[in-house]
């Protein structure tokens, strides 16, 4: 009762069956009760009942809320009210809206920034938009991740916003480094992708994250699926297969920005439903 059987006829006249497994709970439960005991951790399970009923866990489980060690003050978060992702709106105006957007933020202040985009289509719109109305040469450079990239391609472009932190400066290089901070760098990159978790950019390797859209998943069979098998087990279906984790994928970027005690930076989320209950 965990998995749905579904059928496809492929592009290429093949046919597919599939084994879905909709709700890995069980399976996962079964396998640590093999052990003494199991402690699930991550700085993003939020909601924490979404993650607890999925992973397997049961009511008795503990559930630990960690405070967490950094400064408020040190993070400034900025919510726009008027420009979103979603498909009833993409077009041409709310396009340039965003890449205005950006640029206002990034302007502020010289040092490195990423823009997390909802897929490669979108990040080349609002890309384009940028460019085409908001780019000054004289101060600015943008990085684009492509499609697919290979782990040499994936390196380059993280090393573009490691730069010098870890050197022992001596006076001159110092001076030479501080000269060249003066400009901006914006990397445009695909929220969920392979620059979104994982990586870890200190002090001012990052100091401001934009984040456009909420992060839904595109809609297609599979998610359809599993918001019917919730909606079934008397869950709300949309949050499941759609809304959490999109959310998940939002919390994963703005993580980015701090990373220790001293690192100070923006988050700002670019779509007006994160003023909405549901997304807060």
């Amino acid at each position: 009762q965990n998995y749905v059987v579904y059928g496809r006829l492929m592009n290429d006249g093949d046919f597919m069956l599939k084994l879905f497994c909709v709700d890995p709970a069980e399976n996962l439960k079964a396998c640590m009760q093999k052990g003494r005991s199991s402690i699930l951790f991550s700085a993003t399970f939020l909601p924490i009942q979404y993650y607890k009923r999925l992973l397997g866990g049961e009511a008795q489980d503990y559930e630990v809320y960690a405070k967490s060690t950094f400064q408020e003050e040190k993070k400034a978060l900025f919510i726009a009210s008027d420009v979103t992702s979603k498909y009833t709106r993409r077009g041409e105006e709310e396009f340039r809206r965003i890449a205005r957007y950006i640029y206002e933020i990034v302007r502020q202040r010289y040092g490195n920034y990423m823009v997390f985009l909802p897929s490669h289509l979108f990040l080349e719109q609002v890309y384009h938009c940028f460019m085409e109305d908001c780019f000054d040469a004289a101060y600015m450079e943008c990085i684009v991740q492509e499609d697919y990239m290979s782990e040499a391609k994936r390196e380059e472009f993280l090393l573009r916003f490691q730069g010098n932190e870890n050197c022992d400066l001596g006076e001159n290089i110092a001076f030479e480094i501080e000269e060249a901070q003066e400009n901006i760098l914006i990397g445009f990159c695909v929220m969920g992708g392979i620059f979104s978790e994982g990586i870890d950019l200190k002090r001012d390797s990052l100091i401001g994250a934009v984040i456009v859209g909420t992060g839904i998943p595109q809609v297609g069979c599979e998610r359809e699926l599993l918001k019917e098998y919730f909606d079934d087990q008397g869950d709300n279906g949309f949050d499941y297969a759609y809304r959490y984790p999109g959310m998940n994928k939002v919390l994963q970027s703005a993580g980015r920005v701090i990373r220790t005690a001293e690192d100070v930076g923006v988050v700002v989320l670019l779509d007006e439903r994160f003023l909405e209950y549901s997304y807060r």
